[in-house]
């Protein structure tokens, strides 16, 4: 029976929520603007369960681990456990800058997994905020047979760093959500850097609406896996 563990982490000043176990499907914690979220969303494709523990929470940061066991559904996402911040919703063309930083290892990579920024925008600013019109990720790593959704179809160098640029849609709520991957060649272990940038590469050879485009969610890590271990350390600037 495969098991698996994550630890994800947000610097953290000074905490006012320790040892908290979210074990239910869509358990989450909140201390604004950050919160932690299990997100068991596709638990129908395997057996097998998955809990989230709290370290630290706080309206400075978030630290927290993650224990699973999934059997079966091989190359299916079981889980989205995540953090994510709260931040006031603006057009894609007015927000200069989304500075952040992470830090991570894992100590298996035997298994078809991926680690990556999650963030969505939409022409409604009141969008739900779990999918949009548009998706863009930023992966720091993949294993196994992990990849984008669709294809491949450049190659781009944002912020100093070589990446794949995938595209493809899905449908999400009922509509159409075209999305963007830029992928590494190799694993991102220490990633510093503005993730306004890639919005800008969209923008000037996508065609991306920067101006009629709201950015209504951001989420941090966005791991799928049968059998890995994790290590992370993630700060929003």
């Amino acid at each position: 029976m495969p098991n698996m563990k994550l630890f994800v982490g947000l610097v953290t000043l000074a905490a006012t929520v320790v040892g908290q176990k979210l074990c239910d499907k869509y358990d989450s914690a909140r201390s604004p603007p950050y919160s932690v979220n299990n997100n068991l969303w596709g638990e129908y494709q395997g057996t097998g369960s998955q809990c989230v523990y709290i370290d630290s929470l706080s309206s400075a940061g978030a630290s927290w681990h993650t224990t699973w066991t999934w059997n079966g559904g091989k190359g299916t996402v079981k889980s989205y456990s995540n953090s994510g911040v709260d931040f006031e919703k603006k057009l894609v063309s007015d927000v200069r800058t989304i500075p952040t930083g992470v830090e991570w290892t894992q100590d298996n990579t035997n298994v078809d997994a991926d680690v990556a920024y999650d963030m969505f925008t939409a022409a409604n600013v009141d969008h739900a905020t779990s999918s949009g019109d548009y998706e863009l990720m930023i992966w720091l790593a993949r294993y196994g047979t992990s990849q984008p959704i669709g294809k491949q179809i450049d190659t781009a160098t944002v912020g100093g760093r070589p990446w794949e640029v995938w595209y493809g849609t899905s449908i999400q709520a009922g509509a159409e959500q075209k999305t963007y991957s830029f992928v590494p060649v190799n694993p991102i272990n220490n990633y510093k850097g503005d993730l306004k940038a890639f919005f800008d590469y969209l923008s000037s050879t996508q065609s991306f609406p920067s101006a009629t485009q709201y950015l209504i969610s951001k989420r941090t890590f966005d791991p799928h896996a049968s059998v890995v271990e994790l290590s992370l350390t993630q700060h929003d600037e």
